[in-house]
C-alpha cells in the first residue's frame, strides 16, 4: 500500500499557492500618473491671470509658458484637451469657471480638420468625414470670441501649427485653409493673432516630429518662446 503523505503533501501545497495566486489574477491594474500639464494651480494673489485654451498642441508648450512667466502671471488651462471648435463652443462656460481672467490666448483647428472613420478613429480622406467644414469652423469661432469677448480679457488667436506631409488622418497643408478663415474672422472682430504657422513653417524639420503635427520637446518650448512674447505686452500690472 502507497504512502498518503506524498498527496498530502500536495493538497497542502495546493491550498497554500491558492491565496497568492488568487492575489495576482485580481491585483488592481497600476494608476496612471497625472499629466502635470494638466494639474490646476493655485494663484498667487495679485498677479494677472492668463487662461491658454487649445489642444495638445498647447498642451505642449504650457508648463514652457507657465515657468516663463512664473512671478508675472498665474496661467491656467482646462484639465483636458480642448479639441475642437463645437467643443470650444459647448465648453467655455466650464473652463472660464467664475474667475477674472486678464488674457486668453486660444486656438482651434487642428482637431477641425481631421478626417475620422465610423469609429471614431484617424483616417485618411477617402475613408472618413472631416469633423468640420470651413463654414461650420467659421460660425464656430465667432460663438467662440463672442463667448470670450464677454469676460473682458485681452484676446489673442493662434493660427493652427502646419500639417506636414504624412501626417494620420489630415491632409497637408490643410491649415493654411483654416487659418485663413481664422485669420479673416480675427481681424474682422478686432481680435489679436499669434500666428505660430508663420512661426513654424519655416523650421519644421528642427521642430515638428516627422510625419506628425506634434513636435518635439524643443520644439513645444520655441512655441512657448513666441507665446510668451505675444502675452507679455498685454499683462496688466500685478495687483497689491
Amino acid at each position: 500500500m502507497k504512502s498518503p503523505l506524498p498527496f498530502a503533501i500536495l493538497l497542502a501545497l495546493t491550498f497554500a499557492l491558492a491565496p497568492a495566486a488568487e492575489g495576482k489574477k485580481s491585483a488592481a491594474p497600476k494608476a496612471r500618473t497625472p499629466n502635470p500639464v494638466l494639474a490646476q494651480i493655485t494663484d498667487t494673489p495679485g498677479l494677472p491671470r492668463v487662461l491658454l485654451l487649445g489642444d495638445s498642441i498647447s498642451m505642449g508648450y504650457t508648463l514652457a509658458v507657465r515657468t516663463q512667466l512664473a512671478g508675472r502671471a498665474n496661467v491656467h488651462r482646462p484639465a483636458e484637451n480642448c479639441g475642437d471648435s463645437a467643443r470650444g463652443v459647448a465648453s467655455l462656460d466650464k473652463w472660464l469657471g467664475q474667475g477674472k481672467w486678464d488674457v486668453i490666448h486660444f486656438n482651434f483647428g487642428l482637431h477641425d480638420l481631421k478626417y475620422l472613420d465610423a469609429a471614431g478613429q484617424l483616417a485618411p480622406p477617402d475613408k472618413g468625414r472631416q469633423v468640420h467644414s470651413l463654414a461650420q469652423y467659421e460660425a464656430n469661432l465667432r460663438a467662440i470670441v463672442a463667448r470670450l469677448k464677454k469676460t473682458g480679457a485681452k484676446l489673442v488667436c493662434a493660427t493652427t501649427t502646419p500639417v506636414p506631409a504624412g501626417s494620420q488622418g489630415r491632409v497637408a497643408d490643410d491649415a493654411i485653409k483654416y487659418n485663413a478663415v481664422a485669420v479673416r474672422v480675427m481681424k474682422e472682430l478686432g481680435v489679436a493673432i499669434n500666428d505660430l504657422h508663420a512661426f513654424v513653417r519655416p523650421r519644421l524639420a528642427q521642430l515638428q516630429r516627422p510625419a506628425n503635427v506634434h513636435f518635439t520637446d524643443d520644439g513645444s518650448a520655441q512655441l512657448a518662446t513666441v507665446v510668451v512674447g505675444v502675452i507679455t505686452p498685454l499683462l496688466p500690472p500685478a495687483r497689491r
